[in-house]
């Protein structure tokens, strides 16, 4: 019997798009990377936070990539979703997304303010599709402050 997929704190997905291979292992479909990944908690997150960035925070989908890849104190490591800027396609936000079970704890925000030591970008943002935080990153001064709410793309 398939896994129930909670209700998330986020708009529900018009375009769902699930399913299930000869594997018997459900897959939900990813227009960031263009294929079908296995359906997981974290998956689940991550298409509905996408699709809500997209949909409704106006985000070009062309400036984002999934699982991308960085290197980190000599060990590969992915980063969930990346946002790049227009110009030069440097990093402008880095999204971890962690399971709807999975409790936002500071060493989550840890693992993301590590990546971005090698990506520099001036947003982090961590969700579990329950709960999201939005941080507002100062390379210069070394600071980060939590931000009220996730800015649409036009604000950024």
């Amino acid at each position: 019997m398939a896994q129930q997929l909670p209700q998330l704190n986020l708009p529900p997905l018009e375009k769902l798009r699930i399913e299930t291979g000869a594997d018997g292992v459900r897959r939900i479909f990813d227009p960031l990377r263009g294929k079908f990944v296995a359906l997981t908690p974290e998956e689940w997150v991550r298409s509905h936070f996408t699709a809500w960035l997209t949909g409704t925070l106006g985000y070009p989908a062309a400036l984002m990539a999934n699982e991308v890849s960085l290197t980190l104190n000599g060990t590969a490591r992915r980063c969930d979703t990346v946002l790049f800027t227009r110009e030069g396609l440097h990093p402008r936000m880095i999204i971890e997304y962690k399971a709807p079970h999975i409790e936002i704890t500071q060493k989550v925000f840890d693992q993301i303010a590590r990546y971005n030591m090698v990506l520099r970008a001036p947003y982090l943002v961590v969700s579990n599709g329950l709960r999201h935080f939005c941080l507002s990153v100062d390379h210069t001064g070394g600071t980060a402050r939590f931000l009220p709410d996730l800015p649409p793309y036009r604000a950024l």
